[in-house]
């Protein structure tokens, strides 16, 4: 494999880890614990704050190595006419997705621990968090099946 496309392989596999993994822990444990009121507003609005920034930081890497990758590997025509690039194509709209849901959820966990309110906040972003952490994990299966194939 060429180094250059060996590299960018490697970051986008290590950005959409980071991404998937930071919404899941965030649904696992940092919800669970502020919906429970044994967490303070300043730090759970910092790792909201970082939860962010790692969102649309991989956001921002995902869509220029991603399409570096379909570029190189695909084309426009086999994006459209063969399974591996359906999969593709289906990665880039659960990543639009994730990235949504990932940013409504920040915001009303962010407006709420502003407002020096824990539980309230964890409440009305668990839907869109759930929501993500399923699109995570499909991206996830989407990425295996296109290794896969």
């Amino acid at each position: 494999m060429d180094p250059v496309l060996a590299g960018v392989f490697a970051v986008h596999l290590l950005f959409a880890g980071l991404w998937t993994g930071s919404v899941l822990f965030v649904t696992y444990a940092v919800l669970p614990t502020a919906y429970d009121g044994d967490a303070e507003p300043g730090p759970l609005l910092r790792m909201t704050g970082k939860l962010t920034t790692i969102s649309r930081a991989s956001a921002l890497l995902l869509l220029v190595t991603g399409g570096h990758l379909a570029a190189t590997r695909y084309g426009f025509g086999a994006l459209l006419e063969s399974l591996r690039g359906n999969l593709v194509v289906a990665m880039v709209v659960l990543w639009f997705a994730l990235a949504g849901l990932v940013e409504v959820g920040a915001s009303r966990l962010r407006d709420g621990f502003e407002a020096n309110k824990v539980r309230t906040p964890a409440r009305d972003a668990r839907s869109f968090f759930l929501a993500a952490s399923v699109v995570a994990v499909l991206l996830l299966l989407d990425a295996g099946i296109i290794l896969g194939l």
